[in-house]
């Protein structure tokens, strides 16, 4: 990163329904002075460090057009669950429109917090820290690993999103 560049700080706290739907609430903020990345992601979405309940984990950045680089952290399970949340349409994954170039040429939200959704799938699979956390909410578990909705839902073969 350059000078100027400003680093803002997305959190995505996920949740999962009884129909095996995820759900999100988004919030962004900048790191105060003295402040990591992940603890301004703590302080956004109300989770302790000590927390042996919730994951937080950076799975994500982007360039905006604005010069900011925006680091996404999924939060998981929603520490505040009973606050309103968006639906996720689909778990579609934005793709640039060659091996070389990465970047999408449109990007939603939703796009990013398919991803942070798939980070999770494969967290859950090889970090065991996290397998453990998500394995005391048995909801995300199944969502996590298969359709209706969860990670291994099909993906569109189009590029872009």
């Amino acid at each position: 990163m350059t000078a100027g560049h400003v680093v803002s700080v997305e959190t995505l706290m996920l949740r999962v329904g009884t129909d095996n739907r995820w759900s999100y609430r988004h919030a962004m903020t900048s790191p105060r002075a003295g402040e990591t990345p992940d603890e301004a992601a703590r302080r956004l979405s109300g989770v302790r460090g000590d927390d042996p309940g919730v994951v937080l984990h950076s799975t994500s950045w982007r360039y905006e057009p604005d010069g900011r680089v925006v680091l996404t952290y999924a939060v998981c399970p929603d520490p505040a669950p009973w606050l309103p949340a968006e639906r996720v349409p689909a778990l579609e994954i934005a793709r640039g429109a060659a091996p070389a170039t990465p970047s999408p040429e449109r990007l939603a939200l939703a796009n990013v917090v398919a991803h942070a959704i798939r980070h999770l799938a494969f967290l859950a699979d090889e970090d065991p820290v996290v397998a453990r956390t998500l394995a005391r909410h048995p909801r995300l578990g199944r969502a996590l690993s298969g359709p209706p909705g969860g990670a291994a839902a099909p993906e569109p073969a189009a590029t872009g999103a």
